[in-house]
């Protein structure tokens, strides 16, 4: 279906883009993208990606607003403390480009319901602040393979990757990353802290490589992570090859399923 009027004004900086143009926005508009978690990271994503015309946004999130997280979740505001974190980030994606479709799925991603929710949609963007949901997600990607753009902060620090080795010689998470380190164990941003502007850097990256993927533009992030260190102002990259000793992408794997997370 062609761009009407509107379609062309709004996105008429992408559209002189060669890398993009009127077939790549196309692309955007026809494309289903999953966020999880509409906090640090997903309140950038979520904004750019409604702002680039990405036609299908579904966003999970089972929390309310609190006045602690005004200060980096930018897709809500003061008076939406007390709101579900959906329905204030949908409010917020609609005001930049009604244009666009947000499904909402206000609940905690399970075992039981992580496949049906990421077979529905075309890629998946990590926002979560949990070890044991970031492993879930990995392995529902995996099994439904779908690409995932998976971001991580902490203080001042942030990681970002792209994963997909279903699309050829790449890394899963847990080639990174072997198992979920024990509950308790990982302490989280409220007792560490977090800069506000890091989340902002790197769900901003994020939302980059979901649309370069969305696209097929560019060079993608598989296989490699991207490192950032805000104090230095500094990033790097290194490069991540698939572990033939995975359990999950390796030649012998022993986690078949996502019974590991229901039972844990």
């Amino acid at each position: 279906m062609a761009l009407s009027d509107e379609e062309l004004e709004r996105y008429a900086r992408h559209i002189v883009l060669r890398e993009v143009g009127g077939p790549g926005q196309a692309l955007l508009r026809a494309a289903k993208v999953l966020v999880i978690g509409a906090g640090g990271l997903g309140s950038p994503v979520i904004l750019y990606l409604a702002a680039a015309g990405v036609g299908t946004i579904g966003i999970v999130d089972f929390d309310t607003v609190s006045l602690s997280n005004l200060q980096r979740q930018i897709a809500h505001r003061t008076a939406d403390v007390g709101r579900l974190k959906t329905d204030s980030a949908r409010e917020a994606a609609l005001a930049l480009n009604p244009g666009v479709t947000i499904e909402m799925h206000p609940a905690r991603l399970t075992a039981e319901n992580a496949m049906e929710l990421i077979a529905r949609y075309d890629v998946v963007a990590d926002g979560s602040d949990n070890f044991a949901t970031r492993f879930l997600i990995n392995d529902a990607c995996f099994f439904a393979k779908k690409t995932l753009v998976s971001a991580a902060v902490t203080e001042f620090d942030g990681q970002l990757a792209t994963y997909k080795p279903h699309a050829g010689d790449y890394p899963c998470y847990r080639c990174l990353f072997t198992e979920p380190p024990p509950p308790g164990t990982a302490p989280s941003c409220s007792e560490t802290g977090i800069l506000g502007a890091v989340a902002g850097v790197m769900g901003t990256l994020q939302a980059l490589e979901v649309m370069k993927e969305i696209i097929g533009v560019g060079e993608t992030l598989a296989g490699k992570l991207l490192i950032y260190d805000a104090l230095s102002t500094r990033f790097r990259t290194v490069r991540v090859r698939p572990d033939p000793a995975c359990a999950l992408c390796g030649e012998h794997p022993t986690i078949r399923d996502l019974s590991w997370a229901s039972a844990s």
